[in-house]
């Protein structure tokens, strides 16, 4: 099976490219929210990000415009990392269903509740 891709529809492999443009959509219909703690970056990636975080922050009081260029820096960092771990996602979910596997039900409910919990904090901000 092939996921087609509607045109102008924007994904996190899109956004994970090195030459993306990023494009807006129509907001998707509400649906019930629960919680979910799974966490967004794998291992001890988030532990490392906001470790440099607090070098950057520290670093201000000496230097604050390095501090706020290596901000932005780390922020980029952080949201670039973000969207190749969701395409890496997606991508593993592809190449079963093009090998012609079926992907469990609860492989995809997994990775819509992923979905669901990072999207809801990006609408918190």
């Amino acid at each position: 099976m092939i996921i087609e891709k509607k045109e102008n529809a924007l994904s996190t492999a899109d956004i994970a490219s090195p030459h993306s443009e990023t494009e807006r959509g129509p907001a998707g219909s509400a649906m019930v929210r629960e919680p979910n703690t799974t966490p967004l970056f794998p291992g001890n990636e988030c532990q490392d990000f906001r470790t440099r975080w607090e070098r950057i922050q520290t670093g201000f009081v000496d230097e604050p415009r390095k501090a706020v260029t290596e901000a932005d820096g780390l922020v980029a960092s952080a949201m670039k990392r973000l969207a190749e771990v969701f395409a890496d996602e997606r991508s593993k979910l592809e190449h079963e269903w093009d090998r012609g596997d079926n992907v469990s039900t609860e492989d995809l409910r997994i990775a819509l509740q992923r979905y669901r919990s990072f999207f809801d904090r990006l609408l918190s901000v």
